[in-house]
Formats: structure tokens, C-alpha cells, sequence
């Protein structure tokens, strides 16, 4: 019998990954790691997917994909344009992220009730006026979650007239608060083309490749989704990378429930998950500044990665939050490098600084430059699309470049830092060895003899801040409220004492295993280095499952006369009943339809679906029935391609 298999792939920043797993008994049988490629992170999948046994890709039935490129667009500004209406008279907190956009008359009370008809000619008049300048439009109407039917008037006539998408803020979030819907439905509208684009040119890949799959989404809530459903709401999958590192370090480690410390280039993420649920965040995810009311894990991400920027001045090491191109991977890139690395001279001490180091090089990003200053177009044409030291910068212009126009050049990402990183220094202690050593031994030379240290001590000092760093993130994580700092300067103590943590801490990333030992001697807890950690997104698209909550409140039509009539409130709308048990009834029964129906719709097994409720009531002293019930209702299906 020909055996099946599940294909995992996880785009992120640095990497892409692939992983093969053998559906029979879920073993992984093959994994593959290629660049990934930007702006269209296809042609680094299309790698990724050509690294692994191609006898087997006939025989995948499951494809589930992790991707960077929704919180990519955000963040570098490339959706597409959007008009947004806001119905109601509520706060525009801050400035709004689209020039189209009106606010009209309408909305509703926290019961449902309309407070004022909506305007509906002026939205008309509107949409007239830029359907030819937005690819979508998003709706959010006051108290929608209440009663969302000024949205649904508004959306059937924008659709009618335009042919557009229009995406309505109920459809996204129950949670209260008008403006935050307004930017997640603004968001979510944005990403609607690029998402479509990149997921139909997914699936063509697959299919040319001869599977006949299904083809799953990974959401930042640990959850996947069919591709469909995730259409509808690209804006789920921001963030689904450390979802996915979550969910994979669970699968791997096999802990149900575990810590995480996620180790990436530029960042290092922590997160927890109980009973093979993620722990969900109380607020929503913020994203390019925005916050919003997508569902997210909790998660604690700090600015320090394998990639980055160690510098020196005066004896004092410092870790830059900003990532570099570590030194080692420079030289195999570039082959004059490591001369080139070896021959630059030293910055004077007066001028040595962040932007100014013995290790410290530029490269042109191909970026277009726009609104730069006349100083730092001076300086960016004089760096070139090879590395470039600050000395050589001095040699075409004839001064050094201020390091407030290196800084300003960086951040607008027209050039980018080659430097000394964590990753050049277990290159110089033989522990990560994948790219060229001989470049991280000069680099730590150089900065250790800044330092009054030799290269090898140099590098155990990086290895050994970083692990504390490490040990204080995921300590100050189960510690909330403490301060961080205060966290850290505890590991720096010499003392028999050692912080315990209950739950096992599985390290996921190219260059955890080198941690893992210094973080068992800082740290009383079982620390866990699984198989294949190297590749715990791409295993965690595959390994995730699919998780619905559905939230449903029940509250009296009248504080006056509690016990009359009962409100009952979910995305299906507003409905009333004269009976508490009866309306408790229909929330219960509700939620079950909504949880199997969702299932259904994303592609999942309906069949295999675990469904717990939870109740809260507040209950005054004197009342017969409860002054307001929420009910989460939450399921939790399995992927089966069969």
C-alpha cells in the first residue's frame, strides 16, 4: 500500500523551510531549507520544495503553508489601496492608515438597538467617488458586534455598485471597540489581492508538481485554516510564524504542554502552550503600530537574534537590536571580503561607535531612494552593492558619513550592515559552523582586542550574555509585571540559588543547540532540544491543528426588568427570548452549529472534533438570573486529507 504524506512549509525571514511527514505514524522523513525570496516569497518555496525526495510529492495529500508575506505587506507599506467607512459618531483615535475614507451617520447601543439610521446615500456618493482609485472597501459601524446590520446594508450596496471586495469589521472581531475593527477590516481589505495572488500562484506549484492536495493556512493563533476560509481573512496569518514555531516545538518535543524560546535572525520569541492549545494574548495583535483585534498567542518577543549587531567601545560590549549580515556569511557571499575584512583599518577612539567598528560594513540594497537628504545621498552613492567600510566611504567623498545618515540610510533599508554578530561568535567556538570561520575568528579578534580580550574569551562573553538574555526572557514571560531588567541583572549574580520552571522549555532555531547546555546550568527545568528543530515552523504548519472560539453573550433587555426578555449576542447577530434557560439553550446549541460549521467550510475533519464550553456569569446579590453570561465555545478539529 502506497504510503501518504503532509508538506509543511514555512517562508520566513531568513530561510524557507520544507518538511516531509509520513502520515502512517507522523515521522519526518525528509526536511529542506532554501533563502527566501523577497518581494514574492515564491521562488524560495519552489527551492525549499525542490531539496526533498521528489518519488514522495506525488503522494502528498496536505499541503499547509506558513508565510511572512501578510506581516511584510503591512509593514513595508505594499498592499493595496483601500477606502474605508466608518458608521457612527465615535473617536478617530490618531491618524486614520487610508486618505479614502468618510464617517457617516448610524451604529447602535451596547443592546443592539439603532441609535440612528445610517446614511446611506452620502456612503453612495462615496464609493462613486473612488472605486476606481481602492481595490476594496472595509466597513466598521459602531457597536456592530451588537447588531452588525448597518455593515451588511452598507457591504450588499458597495458590492452591488462596484463589484469590489468589502470587508466588514464584524465579520473579524466580536470584541468591542469601533476603531480597532475599523483598522483590522482596513488591514484584512488590504491584503485581500496580494494574498490571492500569492496563494492561486501556491496552488498551481502544487498541482504542477502532480499533488492532488489540500491546501491548509497557518493563522497567528496556532490554528490552520483551509485556503478558502483564509482568503476571506488574510489578515489571520499575521505572526503565524512563531504560531507555527509554537505548535511545531509541541509536536516535536511531544509536550502538550511547553515553553518555547524561538531563536531567528533577528528576534527571539517566547510563548507557552497548555494542553495542545496556545495560550491566546488578551489584547490584540499590533502590527506596523496598528493595534488590532485579531486573535493572537501570547507571545514575548525580544530584539536580539543570532544575526544581531555586537559592537564595542571603551571595553563595554553592546548588543544592537538592529540586525547585520553576520561576518561569516559576508565572506562566503562576497569573495573579496575576508581580505577586505582583514585589511580595513581601525576607526580612531573618538569616532568609534555604533556605526563606526573595525567589523562594521554597508551594502547598497537596490531599494529606490526617496525623500533622502542631501548628505545621505552623498553617502549612498558612495557605497556600493559590495561591502563597503566607513574608510572607503571617506576615500570617494572626501569625509566620514555621519553616523545620524547611516543610521537614517538603514532604517529607510537602502543599505544594510555586514558586522560582528552571536552567530560569528559559535563560529569561533567550532559550535555552528555553517558559513566561513575564518571571517568570525578576524572579527573577534579585532573587537577583542578592543575589549582586553583574546578572540576565544571574546566569543564565550557573547555566548554567555546571550544565554542569560535568554533565561531572563523566558523567566520575565511567566514573571509579568516584574520588570525585565530587574530580571536580568539577577543572572549576572553568582549564587547557588536557580529560578525553577515547571513547564518543559523546548529551543527552536538554526543555532539553539548551542545554548542548550549553558541554559541547563542557569536554569532549574528541562530544557529540550528535539529532532529537526532547525526546521519547528515548517513541522508546526503541518502539526497545527484547527481551533475555533466562539464567543456568545447572553444579558436582559432591560436592567429595569432583569428577568423579562434576554439579548442573545454572537457574529450571527442579535436575537431575543422571554426565558433565561431558553436563551442559554440556543447560545449552547449555537456555538456547536458554528464550531462544526467552521470546520466544514476550512477543509477540516468535522468528524474528529473535541468541543468544550465555558461559562461565566455574574450574578448580583438578589437576582434570579444572571446579569450576563459569556459562553466560549471553543473546537478543535484535525487535518485529514481523506
Amino acid at each position: 500500500m502506497n504510503s501518504k504524506y503532509s508538506l509543511g512549509i514555512d517562508a520566513g525571514g531568513t530561510y524557507t523551510d520544507a518538511v516531509l511527514l509520513r502520515d502512517s505514524d507522523e515521522a519526518i522523513i525528509g526536511t529542506s531549507k532554501a533563502l527566501t525570496s523577497y518581494p514574492d516569497p515564491l521562488e524560495g518555496i519552489k527551492k525549499a520544495i525542490d531539496g526533498l525526495e521528489k518519488t514522495h510529492l506525488k503522494s502528498v495529500r496536505t499541503v499547509s503553508v506558513s508565510t511572512t508575506l501578510s506581516t511584510n505587506s503591512i509593514l513595508e507599506g505594499t498592499g493595496f489601496p483601500v477606502a474605508l467607512v466608518l458608521i457612527g459618531n465615535y473617536d478617530i483615535i490618531g491618524e486614520l492608515p487610508t486618505k479614502y475614507y468618510i464617517q457617516v451617520a448610524g451604529g447602535h447601543d451596547f443592546n443592539g438597538i439603532e441609535t440612528e439610521s445610517v446614511n446611506i446615500d452620502s456612503v453612495k456618493d462615496f464609493a462613486l467617488a473612488v472605486k476606481d482609485k481602492v481595490s476594496a472597501f472595509a466597513v466598521s459601524s459602531f457597536f456592530s458586534v451588537r447588531n452588525h446590520e448597518h455593515e451588511l446594508a452598507v457591504k450588499e450596496m458597495i458590492v452591488q455598485l462596484t463589484g469590489l471586495p468589502v470587508i466588514c469589521g464584524y465579520e473579524l472581531s466580536q470584541d468591542l471597540g469601533a476603531f480597532e475593527r475599523a483598522v483590522t477590516a482596513f488591514l484584512n481589505a488590504q491584503l485581500i489581492p496580494v494574498t490571492e495572488r500569492f496563494m492561486h500562484t501556491m496552488e498551481d506549484e502544487i498541482r504542477s508538481r502532480g499533488m492532488d492536495a489540500k491546501v491548509f493556512m497557518l493563522k497567528c493563533d496556532g490554528s490552520v485554516i483551509g485556503i478558502q476560509s483564509a482568503l476571506k481573512k488574510p489578515i489571520e496569518s499575521i505572526f503565524s510564524g512563531p504560531a507555527g514555531s509554537l505548535v511545531g516545538a509541541s509536536f516535536l518535543a511531544n509536550r502538550d504542554t511547553c515553553a518555547v524560546i524561538d531563536v531567528g535572525g533577528t528576534s527571539t520569541d517566547i510563548s507557552v502552550i497548555y494542553d495542545g492549545v496556545p495560550e491566546m494574548s488578551d489584547s490584540g495583535a499590533v502590527v506596523g503600530g496598528w493595534k488590532t483585534r485579531v486573535k493572537a498567542i501570547k507571545m514575548e518577543t525580544s530584539a536580539m537574534g543570532g544575526d544581531s549587531h555586537i559592537w564595542v567601545k571603551g571595553e563595554n560590549i553592546h548588543f544592537e537590536p538592529r540586525r547585520a549580515i553576520p561576518l561569516c556569511r559576508a565572506a562566503k557571499l562576497y569573495p573579496g571580503f575576508l581580505e577586505q575584512l582583514r585589511t580595513s583599518p581601525m576607526p580612531s577612539k573618538i569616532r568609534l561607535g555604533i556605526n563606526y567598528q573595525p567589523t562594521k560594513f554597508y551594502l547598497r540594497t537596490g531599494y529606490e531612494a526617496i525623500e533622502i537628504s542631501k548628505e545621505e545621498e552623498e553617502t549612498l552613492g558612495a557605497i556600493k552593492k559590495e561591502p563597503t567600510s566607513t574608510a572607503e566611504i571617506f576615500d570617494r567623498i572626501k569625509r566620514y558619513p555621519s553616523s545620524g545618515s547611516l543610521d537614517s540610510l538603514m532604517k529607510k533599508r537602502l543599505i544594510q550592515a555586514i558586522g560582528f554578530t552571536p552567530t560569528d561568535a559559535l563560529h569561533v567556538l567550532g559550535e555552528y559552523t555553517e558559513w566561513n570561520i575564518e571571517a568570525s575568528m578576524t572579527g573577534a579578534d579585532l573587537l577583542g582586542s578592543l575589549a582586553g580580550m583574546e578572540r576565544h574569551e571574546f566569543a564565550c562573553h557573547i555566548k554567555r550574555e546571550f544565554t542569560k538574555n535568554m533565561a531572563a526572557n523566558i523567566v520575565s514571560f511567566f514573571l509579568e509585571g516584574i520588570p525585565k531588567q530587574e530580571i536580568r541583572k539577577i543572572f549576572d549574580i553568582h549564587s547557588p540559588a536557580k529560578f525553577k520552571v515547571e513547564v518543559p522549555i523546548v529551543l527552536i532555531g538554526g543555532p539553539v543547540a548551542a545554548f542548550a547546555q549553558d541554559l541547563r546550568d542557569i536554569l532549574d527545568a528541562e530544557i529540550i532540544l528535539p529532532s529537526n528543530y532547525d526546521v519547528g515552523n515548517a513541522t508546526g504548519a503541518l502539526a497545527a491543528k484547527g481551533i475555533r472560539r466562539a464567543e456568545i453573550l447572553i444579558r436582559p433587555a432591560s436592567m429595569a426588568a432583569p428577568e423579562w426578555e434576554f439579548l442573545v449576542f454572537s457574529e450571527k447577530g442579535r436575537n431575543s427570548f422571554y426565558n433565561y434557560q431558553e436563551a442559554l439553550d440556543y447560545a449552547v446549541n449555537l456555538g456547536e452549529i458554528m464550531i462544526i460549521e467552521y470546520m466544514k467550510d476550512a477543509g477540516l475533519d468535522s468528524s474528529h472534533i473535541r468541543i468544550d464550553i465555558k461559562k461565566d456569569e455574574i450574578i448580583p446579590n438578589g437576582w434570579k438570573t444572571p446579569m450576563e453570561t459569556k459562553l466560549v465555545v471553543m473546537g478543535i478539529g484535525t487535518l485529514n486529507a481523506n
